[in-house]
């Protein structure tokens, strides 16, 4: 008998991911200090006012296609939070198909900061064949330092929530990427290589490790937030792209 395989619209993996995304920051919230995660009606903001994760983890995803009034008391309720917890700097993310999102931003001063893309795949579309790799565990701490990420970040959170990937070259680690499951999905976040061994293949080698170890679990997608310069290699594993994510700022106070 053939197993049935759920098919995913660009939609269905869009919310999926996005639904993903929010839960792994609720996830690194229960491990920093005074941080939470409030979920409003079309605003989904991260609230993290202690360093070192407040620069790094302030974002609100803001849903699509809300009637006028919502849109409004999405955007009050973000800056709301944000006042209450004394937190200044933030990026609000619109998709880019939601024009009228982005006028209602912009109307209040913010400007576009930077662009990522959601891109997600159904994980029976995997593209590349299973990589063999030398991975590794490496200690929390060690990991934040070898890739170049603030000291302390996340120290208190469940790190058994996530599944980290080291691969090691000459016993050395040299790349790593992480995952988060919610709901069927894997989060793939963090895709990082060291400088000199970059332009080997060990991104997009880690990231479908990553995503045949998703499958063996049960996962039936995966989503990701990726730069510019990483699409196609994400593109070449298998994910689509489901449009981009404008990141905007406030105004200076």
């Amino acid at each position: 008998m053939v197993a049935w395989a759920p098919v995913f619209s660009d939609d269905d993996l869009y919310r999926r991911g996005v639904g993903t995304l929010v839960a792994s920051w609720e996830a690194y919230a229960r491990g920093a200090a005074g941080a939470s995660v409030r979920r409003y009606g079309g605003a989904n903001v991260a609230v993290f006012p202690r360093e070192p994760e407040q620069s790094v983890y302030n974002n609100t995803v803001l849903e699509r296609d809300l009637s006028s009034d919502k849109r409004t008391a999405a955007l009050d309720a973000m800056e709301s939070a944000y006042a209450q917890a004394g937190v200044t700097r933030f990026a609000a993310w619109v998709h880019e198909r939601d024009t009228a999102l982005c006028g209602d931003v912009e109307h209040r001063g913010y400007t576009l900061d930077t662009t990522t893309r959601a891109m997600g795949m159904a994980l029976d579309d995997i593209g590349v064949p299973h990589p063999e790799l030398d991975l590794r565990p490496l200690d929390w701490s060690d990991y934040l330092r070898v890739f170049d990420m603030p000291p302390g970040l996340l120290a208190e959170a469940d790190h058994a929530d996530f599944q980290l990937l080291v691969a090691h070259v000459d016993g050395v680690p040299v790349a790593s990427a992480l995952a988060f499951d919610f709901a069927g999905d894997c989060g793939v976040y963090n895709v990082g290589t060291v400088e000199p061994a970059r332009r080997r293949g060990l991104g997009t080698a880690l990231t479908a490790r990553l995503l045949y170890a998703a499958r063996a679990r049960g996962c039936q997608s995966a989503s990701l937030q990726s730069t510019p310069m990483a699409e196609r290699v994400y593109a070449a594993v298998g994910f689509r792209d489901l449009g981009q994510f404008l990141e905007y700022v406030p105004p200076e106070a």
